[in-house]
């Protein structure tokens, strides 16, 4: 019989923190108040910030930018290019429940696997998209 379980792994509250502080630190230095979401492999948020002045809707934004990124195994930024020439595939995805198809959400990956997620929301998505990347740098020192 062949095994019925899956193991997975989870990023630490320790490394999701790390993520959290580094971005926390990058949308500071550039100057714009952002919500950050650092979620385990599940999509389960596991440490967030709203710093003060991040607007309200970044909110679920930063969250479901993290979702999607854990969900299909690729940042957000990457969706537009998979889905710009194919209509069907444009109109009908685009409205799909927390699916986010701009930059600003990166898988958190131990080798190949998924182990969280991060989403940031606040500032134009190329803006989001380099909080981001910080958080994401934190992990590689």
């Amino acid at each position: 019989m062949g095994e019925i379980a899956l193991q997975k792994q989870s990023i630490t509250a320790e490394a999701a923190q790390r993520v959290l502080e580094a971005a926390d630190a990058k949308a500071r230095e550039i100057g714009v108040p952002m919500v950050i979401a650092v979620c385990d492999e599940s999509g389960v948020l596991k440490t967030y910030r709203r710093m003060d002045g991040a607007q309200q809707l970044s909110v679920e934004i930063a969250q479901d930018k993290a979702y999607t990124a854990i969900s299909f195994s690729m940042p957000t930024h990457a969706w537009f290019e998979f889905i710009k020439d194919d209509a069907p595939l444009y109109q009908g995805i685009v409205n799909t429940p927390r699916l986010v198809v701009f930059g600003g959400g990166y898988p958190i990956k131990l080798g190949d696997e998924v182990i969280g997620g991060i989403g940031v929301s606040g500032g134009h998505y190329s803006q989001d998209m380099e909080v981001a990347e910080a958080g994401l740098a934190a992990l590689e020192n």
